[in-house]
């Protein structure tokens, strides 16, 4: 009997170590706006993007490879840092053939959370780049654990979201008995309509609106605007 690989969602990093992260692909899903920024920054011709959990690894690594330095914390650029965590900073004028060390306040740290736990692979999801996930993975035969970086450990609704549209497209490719993957899916499909109208209900929405960044949160939930597909190697985040 041919078994299909299995795919779970967990909705916050605080969830990671209840699941077998060995052998299994996981994908990073931050869409405001780690994993938004990370894939545009690619698909726009940056070498190389170094994600590093800490504000002095990335100060230290950028001034050491003469890269750009970038991250938030609470949605604001740190300071120290010379970019912060917008899609809309990264155009290829500017970020064509330049390595970047990016840290953020939950993408980065659940991307090192499921090395440590020993994923096979680690790719980095979200709208922008949503063909190109789920490409690679209904291709694969290994295990997908869909993990939303959430904000601090709190579950969040546009992560969640993003889980959902991908196994909406892929789930005939997997086994799914899994209650947190059921729920993504529905609620996918019960807003997938009308994207805009419902991030305006999230809290990273409100959390963000403030910094007028209204414009980044639509762009984050806009698919196919920036294909490629991010994987880990060797330290950093390149195309695949």
């Amino acid at each position: 009997m041919n078994t299909k690989p299995l795919l779970h969602t967990i909705l916050s990093p605080g969830l990671l170590n209840l699941y077998d992260v060995n052998n299994s692909i996981v994908v990073i899903i931050d869409v405001f706006r780690a994993t938004s920024t990370i894939t545009t920054a690619l698909f726009n011709g940056a070498a190389k993007i170094i994600p590093v959990a800490n504000v002095d690894d990335c100060k230290a690594i950028g001034a050491q490879l003469n890269a750009i330095t970038a991250g938030e914390r609470d949605g604001k650029i740190i300071e120290g840092l010379q970019h912060g965590n917008s899609p809309a900073e990264y155009p290829r004028s500017f970020i064509d053939g330049k390595t970047m060390v990016l840290t953020t306040t939950n993408g980065t740290k659940l991307l090192h959370m499921a090395l440590e736990n020993g994923a096979a692979e680690v790719v980095t999801g979200s709208f922008p780049n949503l063909s190109a996930v789920c490409d690679f993975l209904a291709n694969t035969n290994k295990h997908v654990i869909l993990g939303c970086s959430a904000w601090k450990n709190r579950f969040n609704l546009e992560d969640t979201l993003f889980a959902g549209a991908v196994i909406n497209r892929i789930k005939d490719n997997f086994t799914i008995h899994c209650d947190s993957s059921m729920m993504a899916e529905d609620m996918y499909n019960l807003h997938k309509d009308h994207m805009y109208n419902f991030i305006r209900k999230t809290t990273h929405w409100h959390r963000l609106s403030k910094f007028g960044l209204e414009k980044d949160l639509e762009y984050c939930v806009t698919p196919d605007v920036a294909n490629v597909l991010p994987i880990y190697k060797d330290g950093a985040l390149t195309v695949s």
